[in-house]
Formats: C-alpha cells, structure tokens, sequence
C-alpha cells in the first residue's frame, strides 16, 4: 500500500509540475512520519523515499537510531527551548524556527557539533492565535536577526494555513508565502536567494501548493493512511 501511494503522490507532483512549467524534481516529497512505526518507514525507504517528517523529538530519536543513516530528516513540529539541543543533533533541517531565541540556540548547538543545520522560517499567514509562527510583517525582521548565526544557513519559509473544507481555500494562503518570500529574496536574506525553499501543503492540497510554488510538500496521511497513536 504504502509503495502505491508513493507512486500515486509522485505521479501528481509530476503532472502538475509539467502542467505549471516547473521541474518535478524541484518538488521534495516529505513523508510525515509521526505516530508511524520504524517498520512502515523501512518499506517506504524501499519505495525510494528518503526525506521525512517528524513532530516529537523523543518518537523521532527511536526511529532515527534504528533506520539508514543515509536517511534525511526534518523537524516539523513546535520547537521548544528545552529541546533545542536535541533537535540539533538529529534533524538535518528544523522547519519551524519562529523565534530568534530558537534561532540562536540552535545556532549555539549546531556550531558545537560542528555542523551546518538548514532550517525554515515558520510564517503564521493566517494569524491563527493557536498556531506558532512569525507573523508575516516580522519575518523579515527575524530574518535579519538570524544573518549573525554562521551556522544556520536560512534556506526558506514553511507555513500551515487554516484548514479549509476544499483544497482551494488554502490557495491564498500559499500565495501569500510566495509573495513574502520573493519580498525577502529582494532584500537578500536566504542563504541562497536563487533557491529559497518554500514547504507548504499537505495531503489533501498539495496539488494547490505546487501550482503556488511549494518545493516541500508534507505528506503523511496519503502515504500511510490514518495514522493512531503508537
């Protein structure tokens, strides 16, 4: 099952990358991987995937420490200060810098482990009082904030818009990214202002997030199904 969802996912992300012009490799399929055992991600590796997504830190510890090192794993879930060390030891990219105190203590624990962390800048575009994020007249200031962490190399934006009941409804939200990251790109503020990552979309709108021009799109339930608590 989890093989012919996969299949099913990149053959959409092909078609609507050739239907807007864009290549379908420039599209990176992160396999959102909570509450999904070490088994189910075994077979999804044997399906060519390599990217996934973790929310809990110490779910993502067990799994880590058991599947192929060559794996890439990113941090999607609220960081909080407490576990900023960890999350810089296990994940290649952290999604969801909000902060410039997460930022700093990231940078703190990258440069120790002398390492290079890629991370996003979480955008709250629909200003959602419960969700985390910068507001999106604040990123750029973050942004500028973060240009002193020589060991965090800001690579783009991630967003979670309002759920809608149709797919469409997140349309506006993914154009608003879009447009704050070619705002950003103007100012020169990503570590490589001619590929800004922009992650955005799930399973049931990421068809809408590409033709916005998601190039990280975070997929769990249309790769494993539902998901329950382990």
């Amino acid at each position: 099952m989890i093989c012919d969802n996969l299949e099913h996912i990149r053959a959409a992300v092909r078609e609507t990358a050739l239907r807007c012009g864009r290549k379908p490799d420039s599209i990176k399929i992160v396999a959102v991987s909570k509450h999904v055992s070490a088994a189910r991600l075994t077979e999804a590796q044997t399906c060519g995937q390599t990217v996934f997504g973790e929310n809990y830190l110490q779910e993502a510890a067990g799994k880590i420490s058991q599947l192929s090192s060559s794996l890439e794993w990113h941090c999607i879930g609220h960081l909080q200060s407490n576990k900023v060390a960890t999350a810089a030891e296990l994940f290649q990219v952290i999604q969801t810098v909000d902060r410039l105190k997460i930022a700093a203590a990231l940078n703190t624990h990258a440069e120790r482990l002398d390492k290079q962390l890629d991370v996003l800048v979480q955008v709250n575009v629909g200003r959602e009082p419960q969700k985390s994020g910068v507001l999106p007249e604040e990123a750029e200031s973050l942004l500028r904030s973060m240009q002193s962490l020589a060991s965090l190399r800001v690579r783009g934006l991630m967003t979670m818009p309002p759920l809608g009941c149709e797919p469409k409804e997140s349309r506006p939200w993914f154009r608003a990214l879009k447009q704050l990251s070619v705002q950003i790109v103007e100012k020169g503020l990503f570590h490589d202002n001619s590929a800004v990552e922009l992650s955005m979309g799930l399973s049931g709108d990421f068809v809408v997030a590409i033709e916005e021009g998601a190039t990280m799109i975070r997929i769990g339930t249309a790769i494993f199904g539902e998901r329950t608590q382990q």
